[in-house]
């Protein structure tokens, strides 16, 4: 069986020799449904590795059984949002192939945020493309095929391959459940071809791992008087949103655990921080775990920052003695 991964469990950038046995141009599907177009990418293109991206565990759980059951070595799905993708996992120039297959548009003004085809997600597609590389977006609704012509035609990194702005046919295309069943209701598609030309455009650097955050105070309230006083608080700082959900505590270790939720613009995170006792009474050590498979990002930092000053807050006394944070 595949081992299952997720942004959380894979190194930042990916690993491309752990993930595959062979080296070869690399191939990303975006949102892979039901995994069947996915695996006709591997199946056909034995000479290049293939990623899978997907946020739904159930479409995960189908195209690694499919992968398995086909025996094959050049496919990975892997657990993540396209941006978390493009901004920890994926180097510069590393990517052949780009297929986005039928994004949801998510035309809302409250979801805007979680649409694919915008300005900044583009711009980092087109700067994880290998020059000469291949953009490839299908759509069967055609608001979204004029605002991603409005984005591509203004991307100077992208050169459009076709004639016109999209085409309503691409010759040996294979189709998907999703885009037959569009075809039978008379939508059809819209596809886009673009090409990474040779203009120079930004490249932002993969956003690796920070050192663990820790910090170090002093009170004379214990772990168990401490959760007795905590109360959910939501904080936004600059772009970094951090939630502070729940506290238990456990007397017997004078220890305490805080459930986090913290968002970045690049990375969702949900683990715990805890809160420790030290060998000199009534000092602790306050730090993220492990739960979650938790990353220490600049969001991580703030978030023990957050535990820590608030423990300290909630006695005249109290106070930290040391930070090992960022930011």
């Amino acid at each position: 069986m595949l081992r299952k991964l997720n942004y959380l469990n894979v190194s930042w950038p990916l690993d491309f020799t752990s993930l595959f046995p062979e080296q070869g141009p690399l191939l990303v599907e975006i949102g892979f449904g039901n995994g069947d177009y996915l695996v006709n990418l591997a199946r056909t293109r034995r000479e290049a590795n293939v990623i899978g991206l997907e946020i739904s565990s159930q479409a995960m759980d189908k195209a690694e059984r499919k992968i398995d059951k086909l025996g094959l070595r050049n496919a990975r799905p892997i657990h993540s949002t396209a941006e978390t993708a493009l901004a920890h996992l994926l180097p510069p120039e590393s990517v052949s192939e780009f297929h986005i297959n039928f994004p949801d548009p998510w035309f809302k003004k409250k979801h805007s945020r979680r649409r694919l085809i915008k300005r900044e997600t583009v711009d980092m597609l087109t700067s994880r493309m290998a020059r000469g590389g291949t953009l490839l977006l299908a759509t069967d609704i055609l608001a979204y095929a004029e605002l991603a012509h409005e984005i591509f035609s203004d991307s100077p990194g992208l050169s459009n391959a076709l004639g016109t702005p999209w085409t309503r046919d691409l010759p040996g295309r294979f189709r998907s459940k999703y885009e037959s069943k569009a075809y039978r209701e008379g939508r059809g598609a819209a596809f886009f071809l673009y090409k990474r030309n040779t203009t120079p455009v930004p490249h932002p650097a993969i956003i690796k791992e920070l050192d663990m955050p820790h910090l170090f105070l002093r009170s004379p309230l214990d772990a168990a008087a401490l959760v007795e006083r905590f109360e959910t608080s939501r904080r936004a700082d600059g772009d970094i949103h951090i939630a502070l959900l729940r506290a238990y505590a456990d007397p017997r270790r004078d220890a305490a655990v805080f459930e986090a939720v913290v968002q970045e613009p690049t990375i969702d995170q949900h683990t715990m921080i805890s809160l420790t006792p030290r060998q000199k009474p009534g000092e602790y050590m306050v730090k993220m775990t492990s739960v979650g498979h938790a990353r220490p990002t600049l969001g991580m930092h703030r978030a023990v920052a957050a535990v820590g000053d608030w423990a300290a807050a909630q006695h005249d006394e109290a106070r930290v003695l040391e930070r090992k944070l960022r930011g």
